[in-house]
């Protein structure tokens, strides 16, 4: 199995992150990236460059605007009087229910303080120097594992850093500036009638859900830690089903906190089940580690075996698969939780 990653993705390396009223030091670092990449080669992956594809792929699923406002942010700052050290929002439009963030368009202030605020969700995506080369990297190696897919490959991963899942289509939330898994998805399904989206992380892929809540193409089901006091809080319940042609393609399961093992397990069958019966013929698998119970972040207790038994799961649905790294944020937790996983699913899958 190909291992995709980039230096580049290494590049980001922000100092601020606020997590229940307080700045400390960001969970999502290189380190997670270097750790998984060591951890990842002992189970015998082939760490390949993911080269660069150019924006197109990247325009196929995030507004030009955006991604223009992500390429600029950090120098336009830069340019007020007494800045901080990163691009962060401390204002914000109110977004009425049921907006479609990808059809407002560009915001009407041309200020990098508005435009901070309409860009970025949330006070975890600090933008400094080299994020917008680690974000356009980590989308080029998602971009690359879904194109060895498309080239013959059974299964492949895309070592993402930053992730990607709460980033939508205008705007950057949750650790993700480019949403890796959507753009490898929309990569996939140029060739394949009908692409599924599984995400397994324990924060619901918020993104991901809006992205592609409308259409039938691409199927997006999660099980993830019950939204209505956890992170992205404002989605990922039972009754978001999809919208119009896409009512029914879209999936929700989440999990009540402390759920175990065979919880996690179930949900994930039940996902399994839920992507055949949509008649998906590629799958993304968002791959988050962060259900484990040693994670900073997990309200689960998930442990390392549950890893493994859902690799057998996903490995034996036998579909061209690319997995895509979301979260996981205990060196020791997705030291253990990847390689049991990608040694289940090897086992089960046709490589």
């Amino acid at each position: 199995m190909k291992l995709f990653f980039s230096e580049a993705q290494l590049v980001h390396r922000p100092t601020q992150y606020m997590v229940h009223g307080r700045i400390v030091d960001p969970f999502e670092n290189p380190d997670r990236a270097t750790t998984l990449l060591q951890v990842l080669k002992t189970q015998g992956l082939t760490r390949t460059d993911p080269g660069d594809f150019g924006p197109d792929p990247l325009l196929a699923v995030h507004a030009a605007h955006y991604v223009e406002f992500l390429e600029h942010a950090y120098a336009r700052f830069m340019e007020l009087p007494h800045h901080g050290p990163e691009v962060l929002p401390n204002v914000h439009p109110y977004r009425g229910a049921g907006i479609d963030l990808e059809e407002r368009g560009k915001p009407r202030t041309t200020g990098i303080l508005g435009q901070a605020g309409w860009y970025i969700g949330d006070m975890s995506c600090a933008i400094m120097a080299g994020t917008f080369q680690a974000a356009y990297a980590s989308a080029q190696t998602a971009i690359a594992g879904a194109e060895a897919v498309l080239a013959g490959e059974r299964a492949t991963y895309a070592l993402c850093r930053p992730p990607g899942h709460h980033a939508y289509a205008d705007r950057a939330s949750g650790f993700c500036f480019f949403n890796n898994a959507a753009i490898a998805a929309t990569v996939l399904r140029n060739h394949f009638p009908k692409v599924a989206i599984v995400d397994f992380d324990t924060h619901h892929g918020d993104g991901t859900q809006a992205i592609f809540y409308t259409r039938d193409d691409i199927f997006y089901g999660s099980v993830h830690t019950d939204p209505s006091s956890y992170y992205p809080h404002y989605a990922g319940y039972v009754d978001e089903t999809g919208a119009g042609p896409g009512e029914g393609a879209n999936h929700n399961l989440p999990l009540a906190p402390g759920a175990d093992d065979e919880a996690f397990i179930d949900a994930n069958q039940r996902l399994a089940l839920a992507v055949q019966a949509h008649g998906a013929e590629a799958l993304v698998l968002s791959a988050g580690w962060d259900a484990h119970r040693d994670d900073p972040l997990s309200k689960l207790n998930v442990t390392t075996d549950a890893f493994a038994r859902i690799g057998e799961i996903w490995g034996k649905i036998d579909l061209p698969t690319l997995i895509v790294q979301e979260g996981g944020y205990s060196l020791a937790a997705v030291s253990d939780a990847a390689p049991a996983f990608i040694m289940a699913f090897r086992s089960n899958a046709t490589e």
